[in-house]
């Protein structure tokens, strides 16, 4: 084995012939695959959750057929009147996983509460204050409030640097993006924004409601991803503001849940403390009457 291992003549040969298998037959077919081209739906323009989609949304277009999701949608028919799922962003392939056939149930933003933030609706009190009608649901914003309290200030809280609108709702209670409008039927601008909020932030925007304007500053508009990093940044800021507080002392705590008697105390604690009371000032009367 070793002599034919040393034989070069034969390690050459043996190497043209790998060469030659990989040249004319593992790379065409390789090549093939990246060649073969299928027709892809892609999306023209941004669409938000909830919105019905309509054939200038989206276009057909030719793409590399080589590693496709399995679910991805190859006919624009399929797409066109359905509703989206999910924001779709210009240059997106469309999945089906993203369509439905219904439209977004009125609300249903509402379902991802979980327990720890809040929903919470302010007023849109002038065209200016909501970016001229221009807010959507996803948007992050900073709250700035006006006209605060008796000195009419203006005011820039940490707490409201970064929060997500998840509603936009007109008088008329329709919110946004997510109910239907039949032809030649004007869109009604928003006149509350409903945000996502801690209960901090919740707290403090019940209180700008009545005492101040608000104003919405557009932050940013774009992917999820993105706008979680905002809303990161936001809860490292409520943390530094409203830092938890640290559990009581155990045996403090115990005696203040304790059984108390008749006057708020402990009885055995209030006798115990009586006696030794007793007993210092029986002490301190013997010691004051002895002779000098």
């Amino acid at each position: 084995m070793k002599k034919f291992l040393k034989n070069r003549i034969i390690l050459g040969l043996i190497c043209i012939v790998v060469s030659l298998l990989i040249c004319f037959g593992i790379t065409p077919m390789f090549n093939d695959a990246l060649k073969s081209k299928v027709t892809l739906v892609r999306v023209t323009k941004e669409i938000r959750t909830g919105e019905q989609i309509t054939d200038k949304m989206v276009t057909s277009v030719e793409a590399v057929g080589y590693n496709l999701p399995s679910n991805v949608i190859y006919k624009i028919e399929e797409v066109v009147g359905k509703y989206a799922n999910a924001d779709l962003y210009k240059g997106d392939y469309i999945l089906k996983s993203k369509l439905s056939d219904t439209p977004m149930l009125r609300n249903a933003y509402l379902n991802k509460l979980n327990g720890e933030n809040r929903a919470i609706s302010v007023s849109i009190k002038s065209f200016a204050s909501g970016l001229s009608g221009k807010l959507e649901a996803g948007d992050i914003v900073s709250l700035i409030a006006a006209d605060v309290g008796s000195q009419r200030e203006t005011l820039v809280y940490p707490e409201l640097q970064y929060v997500e609108i998840i509603a936009t709702t007109g008088s008329s209670g329709s919110d946004q993006n997510v109910q239907e409008r039949g032809d030649g039927e004007e869109e009604e601008l928003a006149s509350t924004i409903t945000i996502l909020a801690a209960p901090e932030q919740a707290r403090l925007l019940a209180e700008l409601e009545q005492t101040g304007k608000l104003h919405a500053a557009l932050v940013f508009r774009g992917e999820s991803s993105q706008a979680q990093k905002f809303l990161d940044e936001q809860a490292l800021v409520l943390e530094e503001l409203y830092p938890e507080e640290s559990e009581e002392d155990p045996v403090k705590r115990s005696g203040e849940a304790g059984i108390t008697g008749s006057d708020g105390g402990h009885p055995d604690t209030e006798m115990e403390v009586s006696g030794d009371t007793e007993m210092d000032m029986t002490g301190d009367a013997a010691t004051d009457n002895e002779p000098q």
